[in-house]
């Protein structure tokens, strides 16, 4: 599994940030670039579950790893959704289980530094190379405008 790094500078305070990214509104703006109409399920507290799916109900089965408000949170992956239906591990998922996704916002004079990093198997490398990216322009963009 290779471990991926993007960073992005957003010339507003984190909260705002921490906002649009974990906001339902604005979460599945800058999420869009993955699947259109991407959203995510949880009570967004440390421990707890969270299913980042789809409309026709596919997605992936995770837990709030660790979460500091406004500054840090991880997500485990642990399996597939198919169907709104978390998925048994076999084979094909036991190669990414345990995948940590996390996002780290640092704050200097105003400017906001978002961090993401982010496992992946190597046939999805090119692809979350190019479509993370084109996330995090998004929520500069709507971080910056609000």
């Amino acid at each position: 599994m290779t471990t991926l790094e993007f960073k992005i500078e957003i010339k507003t305070p984190k909260e705002k940030v921490w906002d649009v990214l974990w906001n339902e509104e604005t979460y599945k703006q800058w999420t869009s670039v993955f699947c259109e109409g991407s959203y995510a399920v949880s009570d967004w507290k440390e421990g707890s579950k969270i299913h980042f799916l789809s409309p026709n109900g596919d997605g992936m089965n995770s837990i709030i790893y660790k979460k500091i408000d406004n500054e840090y949170i991880a997500f485990k992956h642990l399996s597939e959704i198919k169907n709104f239906k978390a998925m048994p591990v076999d084979d094909a998922i036991q190669e990414w289980a345990g995948a940590m996704e996390t996002y780290q916002l640092t704050e200097n004079n105003g400017q906001t530094v978002l961090e993401a990093k982010m496992d992946s198997v190597e046939k999805y490398v090119d692809y979350f190379k190019t479509t993370l990216p084109k996330g995090l322009d998004l929520v500069k963009k709507l971080s910056e405008e609000k």
